[in-house]
């Protein structure tokens, strides 16, 4: 079996921009005087394999539909160029779903003061396995009835970064919606952009994103919300809570985020789009990271 197929299939670069706001996460847990080294580590663990299978399934869910052909723009995966097969690929998420399994027991065996806790995790642990299946996979897959932007809010916004602080800090703090949300935007603008490049392929295989539902003119707006509203959410909390200079941290990139909404306003094809969709993940991740750094100063 040849590793490259595989790797690629994986897509172990979009592990940083999920991993980043776990750090935040992390970082506000540790701002409040909480933070457990061994928790944040199987923490990082755990979404890395929760990623890694939405990955998996996302590249099932599109061979099965044929949504995945040799026309995309974006990277071919291994079972496009016929070097994994469904079976193969089936496995390796059964696989990535015990692995999931094991350390998510291990992270909450660790983390949890009781069972009620124990189980209100094993019950969000489960949610998030399948909305990482369903997202492409089985009859009415909910990333092609346009609810990919919300999943990705949820799921790398606010149980990233409310679940990660919730496990050092046992309890929540209703100020910190502003931050998750903050981040989970950030995190829907780099789906808007994947979306926006794979609009035209996406409308001839009965994908409906949110951007096949709205349009690409519609679809410019909605990056720049996002990109505005993400970032106005973070200041809001730096401003208000945070209260240091190094809480500004991030505004750093507030150029490159300006230059990117420039950008989507003036692309005139789909080909042209798909350079920025590194260019946003990028953004995200030097946001995050450099929103954490902050709070961490802070």
């Amino acid at each position: 079996m040849k590793l490259v197929p595989w790797i690629e299939s994986l897509r172990l670069k979009t592990l940083p921009l999920a991993l980043s706001t776990i750090l935040v996460g992390n970082a506000l847990a540790y701002w409040h005087g909480h933070c457990n080294l061994w928790i944040m580590l199987l923490t990082l663990l755990t979404a890395s394999l929760l990623q890694i299978l939405s990955n998996l399934a996302n590249d099932y869910g599109d061979a099965i539909k044929g949504a995945d052909k040799h026309d995309r723009l974006g990277p071919l995966r291994g079972i496009q160029q016929g070097l994994i097969t469904l079976k193969q690929l089936r496995q390796a998420i059964i696989i990535n779903i015990i692995l999931c399994l094991i350390s998510g027991f291990a992270l909450l065996s660790l983390a949890c003061d009781s069972y009620i806790e124990f189980g209100q995790f094993i019950l969000l642990g489960c949610c998030s396995i399948i909305a990482a299946i369903t997202y492409t996979i089985g009859k009415k897959p909910y990333g092609y009835i346009g609810l990919g932007d919300l999943s990705v809010l949820i799921f790398f916004g606010l149980v990233s970064i409310l679940g990660s602080y919730y496990l050092q800090n046992k309890q929540i703090d209703w100020l910190l919606f502003y931050p998750a949300i903050g981040c989970g935007l950030l995190s829907v603008a780099v789906l808007n952009i994947n979306n926006l490049r794979d609009v035209h392929s996406d409308q001839l295989n009965n994908k409906r994103t949110l951007i096949v539902l709205i349009g690409d003119k519609a679809g410019c707006y909605y990056h720049a919300l996002l990109l505005i509203l993400a970032f106005c959410l973070l200041a809001h909390f730096s401003f208000s809570y945070l209260q240091t200079i190094w809480s500004y941290l991030f505004v750093i990139v507030a150029p490159l985020a300006a230059m990117q909404i420039h950008a989507v306003f003036k692309y005139r094809s789909t080909s042209a789009i798909a350079p920025l969709l590194f260019s946003t993940v990028k953004l995200a991740m030097l946001t995050n990271v450099l929103y954490c750094l902050g709070i961490v100063l802070s």
